[in-house]
């Protein structure tokens, strides 16, 4: 028995204007959408996987998309009143958005309205698609939001979102893509910022709602392991074209295209040490030897004896008050009682769920915001106890990664300037000529080069702004460096190149890493010890196998449970 074919892409072909011309976005591609089926769309940023999804609810912006060819083809179920065969530029596909295909974004905060309650967003499209009361939009509104198991399902219709935690915001989303029942549901990148065990419960629930509506999904991400749990069919994009399609289980264990083996090698794998990853650019250029080194005696990082930062009985306690006299209310211990070692040339992996504390405490130890207790031991100097003056001076020797390079360098400034001005901040170097050599010399120690000198960020991509990060990062000569997501932001290619740089970089400067990442596959690869930790505490802390492959805690080991793709 054939399954009924929901949607069929024919030959679409993209093109966007520009400042500088016509850029191709989707080239000739054609793929099909089956009923409870879900097809995952594979891809790094930029080979089209959203546009061609955009483009069947037309909601690219139509002054800048030039539609060279194509055409939508829906099953008279999806799309009873429209032409057989439509062009992406028919303004009939408007009629579809929301009732017959609905659409999940990557980031809930931006596609939600925050002036708006999450419950009455909902309720308004139910509304405008059902034509029914206010009383019963309301109540199909808590209907679904216990459907898709919001916590408090009740008091959640009157919250905002940035009252609601990052899952909590993408189940609302969610509830609101299937108030219409659709028959399509389109995901784009719906769990890429998630930590693991929230994307697995987000991965469940839409598996779960799939089988409920007979829904057929567009599920679109770079991320194979997420593919492997979730996906039936896969079409997999390069610059605009399919290079690869076919049945899930067989395009992850047989690739026969050489970027979709590069997509797939790329990935750091639990329980698989290997001295450095391999790139997508490693398969596209035919080398003869594609195979992951794997880790040796040889390979394992020089760690001294020297304990670089020691934390002893850490608290950071917030208060909520009221009142003239500000009575205390309640109070919620961020960091409860840790204490832990660093030793000179380690990387010590932290991981834990949003919340859990990880971000509080790598703010402590590198002075940002004041402990309640304890003490921070870095180089023999408790930082607790030293002046600000004191603690400026200290600063070059601690430096942070953050998750999003963009938002953390000066739009106005060019990236030669971001680098020179810690140098000039501590007095490093003294004249403009030498600081401007030194700048070069971390680009090119970072895999850039003089030429992007004088160049604005907004001029780079993503991965060659987490390589200005660093390089501003090494300005400063520092010892010790946080790493805070420094690579969850990226695609699974360019996040094998920083991860290698930066293990290259740690070797070549002597440096010690704390690695926070809520991705335990990246977390297994760079790390020398893994710190765990759960409601401000820690659970285990031990070294990568025996926190990984022998976990002790039944929260470490519903962490591991969680990992996409090892099920």
């Amino acid at each position: 028995m054939s399954e009924k074919v929901l949607l069929k892409v024919n030959e679409l072909d993209i093109s966007f204007r520009s400042e500088r011309g016509i850029n191709k976005a989707v080239e000739h591609i054609s793929f099909e959408v089956e009923e409870g089926k879900t097809l995952a769309i594979v891809g790094e940023s930029g080979s089209g996987k959203s546009v061609s999804s955009l483009s069947i609810m037309q909601l690219l912006q139509m002054n800048k998309a030039i539609f060279n060819s194509g055409t939508f083809h829906f099953d008279p179920s999806v799309a009873p009143n429209i032409p057989s065969d439509i062009t992406p530029k028919d303004e009939a596909l408007k009629a579809l958005r929301g009732k017959s295909i609905a659409m999940i974004f990557q980031e809930p905060m931006t596609s939600l309205n925050p002036v708006m309650t999450c419950g009455e967003q909902i309720a308004e499209m139910l509304r405008a698609h059902k034509n029914i009361s206010n009383s019963a939009a309301k109540k199909r509104t808590i209907e679904l939001f216990h459907e898709v198991k919001l916590p408090r399902a009740e008091a959640m219709f009157d919250q905002y979102p940035h009252q609601l935690s990052g899952g909590q915001r993408q189940r609302v989303m969610i509830a609101m893509a299937i108030s219409c029942e659709p028959k399509i549901l389109i995901a784009d990148e719906p769990t890429t910022a998630l930590d693991v065990t929230v994307q697995n419960s987000i991965l469940e629930l839409l598996k779960s709602l799939q089988v409920k509506y007979n829904m057929g999904v567009i599920f679109i991400t770079h991320d194979l392991g997420v593919v492997k749990d979730i996906a039936d069919d896969v079409v997999v994009m390069q610059r605009g074209k399919i290079v690869e399609k076919g049945k899930a289980i067989d395009v992850l264990n047989n690739p026969q295209h050489p970027y979709t083996k590069g997509l797939l090698a790329c990935r750091p794998v639990m329980g698989q040490k290997v001295e450095r990853l391999k790139t997508v650019s490693d398969f596209l250029l035919e080398k003869k030897d594609t195979t992951a080194v794997t880790a040796s005696s040889s390979f394992k990082n020089k760690i001294e004896s020297e304990i670089i930062l020691d934390v002893k009985k850490l608290f950071k306690i917030y208060n909520s008050s009221t009142g003239v006299f500000k009575k205390t209310l309640s109070s919620v211990k961020a960091v409860n009682d840790v204490s832990f070692q660093i030793n000179k040339g380690e990387t010590l992996g932290l991981v834990g769920e949003s919340g859990c504390g990880k971000t509080t405490l790598s703010r402590m130890i590198l002075g940002l915001i004041p402990a309640s207790e304890g003490q921070i031991i870095f180089n023999g100097k408790d930082l607790c106890s030293l002046s600000k003056s004191e603690m400026r001076d200290l600063r070059k020797e601690m430096q942070i990664i953050f998750q999003d390079p963009y938002s953390s360098l000066n739009p106005k400034h060019t990236i030669g300037n971001s680098i020179m001005e810690p140098m000039m901040t501590f007095g490093l170097i003294e004249t403009a000529k030498q600081r401007e050599q030194k700048a070069i010399e971390l680009l090119e120690k970072t895999g850039l080069g003089a030429e992007h000198l004088h160049r604005y960020p907004h001029e780079f991509s993503g991965g060659q702004r987490q390589r200005i990060v660093i390089a501003r990062a090494l300005a400063c000569e520092p010892s010790f460096i946080v790493c805070d997501e420094a690579v969850s932001a990226l695609d699974v290619s360019v996040q094998a190149q920083v991860l290698n740089l930066l293990n290259d970089l740690k070797r070549d400067l002597s440096l010690t890493y704390l690695f926070i990442s809520h991705d335990l596959s990246v977390i297994y690869h760079i790390s020398d010890r893994i710190m765990v930790m759960n409601q401000g505490r820690i659970e285990e802390i031990g070294t990568d196998d025996e926190v990984f492959l022998h976990p002790k805690s039944e929260y470490t080991k519903r962490l591991l449970n969680a990992v996409p793709g090892l099920k």
